[in-house]
């Protein structure tokens, strides 16, 4: 668990924690967001569901869908930045 807030590897992780308000900052700012729109869970997009959000996202991220693989010694990601594997068809 450590290693994922420390050191997250997927894109949306690291979005996801951004977006966490913090006892140490300043007063009456704006949280930053996650961009776009979440997609319909009966018409997700092909390939990774996040990638129509995702500030890292490469071409192949709209055809195929990610395996998820170690990236590490203790975390997992479903991620063409850490690894070109595609789940089976």
């Amino acid at each position: 668990v450590d290693e994922i807030f420390h050191a997250p590897k997927h894109p949306y992780t690291q979005a996801l924690l951004r977006s966490m308000p913090s006892m140490h900052g300043e007063t009456r700012t704006a949280s930053p967001v996650i961009g776009g729109a979440l997609p319909h869970p009966l018409n997700r997009p092909p390939g990774c569901p996040f990638h129509p959000r995702c500030p890292d996202r490469m071409g192949t991220c709209s055809q195929r869908m990610p395996a998820l693989r170690p990236v590490g010694d203790v975390q997992l990601a479903s991620c063409f930045l850490h690894h070109d594997e595609a789940e089976a068809a």
